[in-house]
């Protein structure tokens, strides 16, 4: 029996009494943030087909990071946009803080539900 062979341009290796493909996954180019994190987990737990193909295809680094660009895009628009209604926070600091936060929790719900988890 062979130890290697190639079929349809996927190279096996033999393993015991099993041929496995011998995939190799390049070397991660794309740092990921906090929402690439949380796409990675969510295609892996409710979408492994997908996740096993962009992995296989060595582009699931690549979809993770420009998940994680978009959600950062979405975030600071909903910051700038919060930010020119927002209270004075010399006045009234509390007012303000709560402004804020109320936008970037806004922003995370709307990340989550259009990216993150579809």
């Amino acid at each position: 029996m062979k130890d290697r062979f190639i079929e349809n341009g996927i190279e096996y290796v033999r393993c015991g009494d099993y041929y496995l493909p011998d995939f190799e996954v390049p070397q991660c180019e794309y740092e990921i943030g906090q929402f690439g994190r949380l796409r990675k987990h969510y295609l892996k737990i409710n979408k492994p087909c997908r996740y096993s193909t962009l992995l296989m295809t060595g582009k699931l680094f690549e979809h993770l990071h420009e998940v994680d660009k978009q959600a950062q895009e979405i975030l600071e628009k909903f910051i700038r946009t919060a930010e020119k209604t927002a209270p004075d926070k010399a006045t009234h600091q509390m007012e303000w803080i709560g402004h804020m936060n109320n936008a970037k929790a806004s922003a995370i719900e709307v990340i989550n539900h259009e990216l993150i988890y579809v």
